[in-house]
């Protein structure tokens, strides 16, 4: 389907029309699927949140989301959903570090997105997502960008429509956050370490 097409429907679910909430369901349900799955394969395999749960909760939650209607057109809409997934997988590793003190989601910085880790040790989604924190009260843009790339699965053309940036815009902040980021899980500063959730 042409994102215009998804443009109508999000009108249409905009003025009240659970149909044409249902009608993106199916329309998305299997890119929503592929941005599940790519997040997955960044995971360690120990894992007991699957993608399909996590679409299912992402949209749970992205039809309870207030912005959800009055997102613009596609990529908007995939926007606001990688913000769902990385709510939802940092919610699922705070639950399970409280069962198991290391239970935390794994992520993986040798994935290509990311330059490979200079240590052994694999960060968890809970640091992953404290260094997204950190990452935003530098630069806002550049967290945007990672959380539409790496969580959302959103190319650079789709993060640039998205942020109302160029690709070659994306590209640049692309890479230096994923620079700032490998800087940050490697190297956190020491009241970082004693800090758990």
């Amino acid at each position: 389907m042409e994102a215009p097409d998804i443009t109508q429907l999000l009108g249409e679910w905009r003025l009240g029309n659970a149909g044409a909430r249902d009608q993106l369901v199916q329309l998305l349900y299997p890119e929503l699927r592929r941005q599940a799955q790519q997040v997955f394969r960044r995971e360690s395999a120990c894992q007991t949140l699957q993608p399909t749960a996590l679409v299912h909760e992402a949209w749970l939650r992205l039809s309870g989301h207030a912005l959800a209607p009055a997102a613009n057109d596609r990529s908007h809409l995939l926007a606001i959903t990688a913000r769902l997934m990385r709510e939802i997988l940092v919610d699922h590793a705070r639950r399970r570090n409280a069962i198991k003190r290391d239970g935390g989601l794994r992520v993986s910085l040798s994935d290509p997105d990311f330059p490979a880790a200079s240590t052994s040790a694999t960060p968890d989604m809970l640091s992953l997502d404290r260094a997204l924190e950190q990452l935003e009260t530098v630069d806002a843009v550049k967290a945007r960008v990672v959380e539409l790339r790496y969580f959302g699965g959103l190319s650079v053309e789709e993060t640039g429509t998205a942020l109302e940036l160029s690709p070659a815009t994306v590209k640049r902040h692309w890479q230096a956050a994923r620079v700032w980021l490998f800087n940050a899980l490697n190297n956190p500063p020491e009241d970082a370490l004693s800090r758990r959730d």
